[in-house]
């Protein structure tokens, strides 16, 4: 084993204190995980009635939005209704649906082809978060592999209009860079289009490859964008360098100029960037909300985008030669109206709708009748949705008086007799955000009693540029009492009739995770239990061990270890692991390339040898998070059942 070895003084808590933080692991996924901590750690069975109960939760299911045939009689889409992820079809609206893949293996759908002959799908084992690019010959059902190699992140880009070549990026020359190549889908053979020396992707294209759009990715939401002609091999910036903002960019309908995405005023708002290189907004100057995202149909008719207010959000649609606004349906009662993939003809879309009773529901919208036709229907089997508790917009104030956004989802008679125990569950990210909407695993805590807060600390997104980056290294230590002002005020606001308070129990996946252990360290006593999965135990040794290729995407984030040691030290959990005072259970997947399984053994080897109460569980097949039905169910259940423990 590699040992690296830090130690710093730090003040905390007014007195001096001594820490060293011992690195004993080297790299991520399973191969750095032994034999015999694997069995050590293996998750334990889970009593028949709470399997039960989440099997038939996670059993409710919507299927994914999917892509239109050609000829507009089939829809293919990818559904989890097996247990995993896997590709089906429907022929004609409500018709029966055939699954289309099959294994252990999670499947998503990229492309249908424009000749409707085949689709192009990627293949990813066991949360390695490696993919290989496949083809699904349709008239055979058979896959054959296009691309994949071991440790390599293959991603699909785009498929040329004749159907015969695949353009996508790979990092196989270096772990930290990305290459663009173009395949020919026949013969397989290969040509470099683009050797990037960093997180270089495509973001656009126009005539079938004789113009891309570059995205460089530099850090956590900073990009570059560049405009490269094939044929002379010109690359041309457009905008981002010697900058460090956050651009969303594709090309406009007008040759020289791009749509552009911007949160240069705080809030995103969409311009349109002209040859002049002048930005000219298309959207209300007078929003105070995040416009969240955008699209464009193949044949760059249409500017569909959402809007983001305060966790709900809404679509809109204008014309991409007039930017005249075109009317959409209305979805009354939807927490959520969001596009999807559109046809090359530009004729038709798919919209989903979601709200806090019901998964998505997924609709083509023909843009000249307008016409919404429903295809597929979810799934929830022995499951009443009308009993899904509605997510209640709440905020809490910190010490500095800052109101922070929560949704709130009450078992029947919580709100009122302030009996019920909390579980406060914070996102990952960080750059994430809790949403209204539909939500299962929420609804398990429900079931069992549990009020389920989900906070919107400071450098969630949709907030604002403010908001977002509010946290972002040495800044993260004047916000990170978010989590403990949490807790303050929920103990001092919901107390019951007897003036007593709920007892508080905190979770979270990756960034949560992180946020949970900082809850049962730093801020120890705060919280009687917490859940921490797949999150960060020390900033350092996850910076050094993380996947090459989010190093750089981290480091705005997180800090460089190199220089910024100290801090991200102060800002790690594992540097209070002797002020812990209540039960912790961490969660993590073997084969996690993002928060490597050591940050998870680290913390529970120093609360063992501190004897420190604690449970460790490591799925050997999953990465970050669970994706397989059965790991979820004993996920989720484990930690219900801990909180059931400790909290009642």
């Amino acid at each position: 084993m590699k040992y690296n070895q830090y130690l710093y003084v730090a003040l905390t808590l007014g007195v001096l204190v001594n820490f060293s933080a011992n690195a004993d692991y080297n790299g991520h996924g399973k191969e750095s995980v032994s034999a015999e901590t694997l069995k050590k750690y293996a998750p334990p069975a889970l009593n028949a009635v709470m399997s039960n109960k989440l099997k038939k939760m996670f059993d409710v299911s919507a299927p994914g939005m999917g892509m239109l045939s050609p000829d507009k009689k089939t829809l293919y889409f990818g559904w989890k209704v097996t247990g995993q992820s896997h590709i089906w079809k429907i022929d004609g609206p409500k018709n029966f649906p055939t699954q289309l893949t099959s294994g252990a293996d999670a499947v998503a759908l990229k492309e249908v082809s424009p000749d409707g002959k085949f689709l192009i799908i990627s293949k990813d084992t066991n949360g390695q978060e490696n993919p290989g690019i496949y083809k699904l010959d349709l008239k055979t059902g058979l896959i054959t592999e296009l691309y994949r190699k071991e440790k390599v992140q293959a991603g699909f880009s785009f498929l040329t209009d004749d159907s015969k070549f695949l353009y996508f990026t790979a990092n196989d020359k270096k772990a930290d860079s990305y290459s663009t190549y173009k395949m020919n889908i026949e013969t397989k053979n290969i040509e470099t289009i683009y050797d990037g020396y960093g997180n270089w992707f495509v973001a656009d294209q126009k005539n079938n490859g004789e113009k891309i759009l570059f995205v460089k990715m530099t850090g956590a939401r900073i990009s570059e964008y560049y405009d490269f002609d094939s044929k002379t091999k010109n690359m041309n910036p457009v905008i981002g360098q010697n900058e460090k903002e956050e651009y969303d960019v594709s090309y406009a309908n007008k040759d020289g100029e791009f749509l552009v995405l911007s949160d240069k005023e705080n809030f995103k708002k969409l311009y349109l960037y002209d040859k002049n290189k002048k930005l000219n907004l298309l959207t209300d100057k007078n929003l105070k909300f995040d416009v969240s995202g955008f699209t464009l149909d193949h044949k760059r008719l249409r500017i569909i985008y959402n809007v983001n207010r305060d966790g709900y959000t809404k679509l809109y649609a204008i014309d991409s030669k007039t930017f005249k606004t075109i009317s959409l349906p209305e979805f009354k009662g939807a927490d959520h109206v969001f596009s999807g993939a559109s046809t090359r003809d530009a004729k038709m879309t798919m919209l989903g709708v979601v709200s806090s009773q019901s998964p998505r529901l997924s609709y083509s919208y023909d843009w000249a009748t307008k016409k919404m036709t429903q295809w597929v229907l979810p799934s929830a089997p022995e499951v009443d949705l009308k009993k899904f508790a509605i997510a209640e917009l709440m905020n809490y104030e910190t010490k500095d008086k800052t109101k922070i956004p929560m949704f709130v989802r009450w078992p029947e008679g919580c709100k009122e007799s302030k009996s019920c125990p909390v579980v406060v569950h914070f996102h990952g990210g960080p750059e994430g955000q809790s949403e209204a909407g539909f939500n299962p695993v929420a609804q398990a805590f429900v079931n069992e009693g549990f009020v389920f807060v989900e906070p919107n600390v400071r450098g969630s997104d949709g907030y604002g540029k403010q908001w977002l980056d509010s946290d972002n290294g040495i800044k993260r230590e004047k916000v990170i009492t978010d989590i403990e002002d949490a807790s303050v005020w929920i103990k001092n606001n919901w107390k019951n009739k007897n003036n007593e308070s709920p007892k508080l129990g905190v979770m979270g996946w990756s960034y949560g995770g992180y946020s949970t252990l900082m809850a049962m360290t730093k801020f120890a006593g705060r919280y009687e239990a917490g859940v921490a999965l797949v999150g960060m135990s020390n900033l350092v040794t996850f910076m050094q061990n993380t996947a090459p290729y989010r190093r750089i995407l981290r480091a705005s984030e997180y800090g460089n270890p190199d220089t910024d040691k100290e801090f991200m030290l102060r800002l790690s959990p594992i540097t209070y692991i002797d002020q812990v005072k209540s039960p912790l259970m961490i969660v993590q997947g073997a084969n996690d390339p993002r928060v490597p399984a050591g940050e998870a053994i680290q913390m529970q080897e120093t609360l063992t040898k501190k004897n420190i109460k604690s449970q460790l569980i490591i799925f050997a097949d999953e990465g970050h998070g669970s994706s397989k039905k059965e790991n979820q169910v004993l996920e989720i259940g484990h930690t219900i059942e801990f909180f059931k423990t400790n909290l009642k």
